[in-house]
């Protein structure tokens, strides 16, 4: 009969991780409780089983592992401390209780039970999955520490942040689409007494219908198949800080039902009759110009005053061009660690083209470059010949920008220059909205009434 040796299993509540291995060291099992942390040490879950346990480890060899000591000498070893360093370069602490799997009196396998411990100079191995851990409990990913502030612009807003997030006085965060509104919404809410509390973001423009209701207050029901009690994301948020992004787009019925939310502080689940109280900050972003929506009665006067006690405007990334090169640093560092690669920057030619180009889509369109970019690069240094898309855009647009700036009218300018963005990307996706709104970096709702504005619609 096979069965587990070495006496009594120990305590073993504190483990989080399991491994199998046959009587070669070779692996049948293994399950990890934080499969983010097995990816940063550079492997995937598939890549362990059938290959020898030494084979992922620089320090190991069959005199000083755990495993291979217990297939040798069929005892256990239990709350054994190991520093274990990975064919990547990444380095933990690993407590482990190994036990010898018996049959007949033979050893044939092993069972490890294991914890890994990350000290402090270890943690730059795993930080693009554990960044902000804590934070990361409420719902956000981003502090302070990630808004990129080089230019005097992101400088002075940058220290303007912990003064807005003293009170719960609501914000409005104005920008064009791709400026970071949900960085800075995420900065302001950790800055907050909040902080400990829920951060719920909400993108209005995915939003239709009766659907808009039930999402944002809930359900409350019953019928003879028993009741229903779904909390909307008003609830959620109860404590912390709802953040409404697109906010524009809501139609004016259920603008003025949010107003009425907002300023009573109780909302009431759709189909219910009770009133719950809600205690939350509202944080809203729009990504166009409050007045002329309101001039176009596309906003509630009242609705946008109520938003907007205090606001931050987020400048494009055209006019704070200091910034653009520690953003490109910091997305190559990040997908060096996500595609495991190693370039080092941005060619010299390129860099200048980074500098004059005007970036529509702003940082999300960086972001996409550079990411696009490790897809093509063959060494060290992203050249032009790596985003050639930026060349092609760069043309098509200059020429409508210039051809617009002739008429003298800016508002005439700035429509002419969105039109063609969008009707670019839309002939380019075939006339597929999705396809449209996500190389645009828009919602659907926003790219059907922009369309719909400029007489694009196939």
């Amino acid at each position: 009969m096979t069965h587990i040796g070495g006496g009594q299993l120990d305590l073993l509540s504190g483990y989080d991780n399991v491994l199998v291995v046959n009587d070669l060291g070779e692996t049948l099992y293994y399950d990890i409780a934080d499969l983010s942390i097995l990816v940063k040490l550079g492997h995937r879950p598939e890549d362990f089983i059938g290959r020898n346990i030494l084979s992922f480890y620089t320090n190991l060899d069959a005199t000083n592992s755990t495993v291979m000591t217990v297939l040798r000498t069929g005892q256990a070893m239990t709350n054994i401390e190991q520093r274990l360093i990975t064919k990547t370069g990444s380095a933990y602490t690993c407590k482990s209780s190994t036990y010898p799997i018996e049959d007949g009196g033979k050893v044939i396998g092993a069972i490890e039970f294991s914890t890994h411990y990350f000290d402090k100079d270890d943690l730059e191995h795993v930080e693009a999955y554990a960044g902000h851990p804590i934070y990361r409990k409420n719902g956000t990913q981003y502090t302070i520490d990630d808004v990129i502030a080089t230019s005097p612009i992101m400088t002075a807003l940058k220290e303007r942040l912990p003064r807005l997030a003293k009170s719960d006085t609501s914000i409005l965060l104005y920008g064009k689409t791709g400026t970071g509104k949900n960085v800075i919404a995420q900065s302001i809410h950790n800055l907050s007494n909040r902080f400990a509390k829920p951060f719920v973001a909400l993108d209005c423009g995915g939003l239709a219908g009766e659907a808009v209701d039930r999402v944002l207050f809930g359900i409350e029901s019953q019928d003879v198949t028993g009741s229903v009690s779904i909390p909307g994301i008003f609830e959620k948020a109860h404590g912390g800080t709802l953040f409404l992004d697109e906010v524009n787009v809501l139609p004016q019925e259920m603008q003025a039902r949010l107003l009425k939310a907002i300023g009573d502080k109780r909302i009431r689940r759709v189909g219910g009759t009770e009133e719950i109280p809600v205690n939350l900050r509202i944080i809203s972003a729009m990504n166009e110009d409050p007045e002329e929506l309101i001039r176009n009665q596309q906003l509630r006067e009242d609705f946008y005053y109520r938003l907007a006690v205090l606001q931050v405007k987020l400048p494009e990334l055209k006019d704070r061009r200091e910034d653009i090169q520690p953003f490109v640093d910091y997305f190559i560092h990040f997908y060096n660690k996500r595609m495991d690669m190693h370039v080092l920057d941005v060619e010299i030619g390129l860099k200048e083209r980074f500098m004059t180009y005007e970036w529509p889509g702003n940082i999300r369109e960086l972001r996409n470059v550079i990411e696009a970019a490790f897809h093509h690069v063959s060494g060290a240094m992203i050249t032009a010949e790596d985003v050639p898309l930026i060349g092609n855009r760069h043309t098509e647009l200059s020429e409508t920008s210039e051809q617009s700036m002739r008429t003298g009218n800016l508002r005439d300018a700035i429509d002419e220059f969105e039109r063609s963005l969008i009707e670019n990307e839309y002939k380019k996706a075939s006339g597929v909205l999705a396809e449209t709104a996500r190389q645009l970096g828009v919602s659907k709702q926003s790219l059907k009434y922009k369309l719909d504005k400029y007489g694009l619609r196939i």
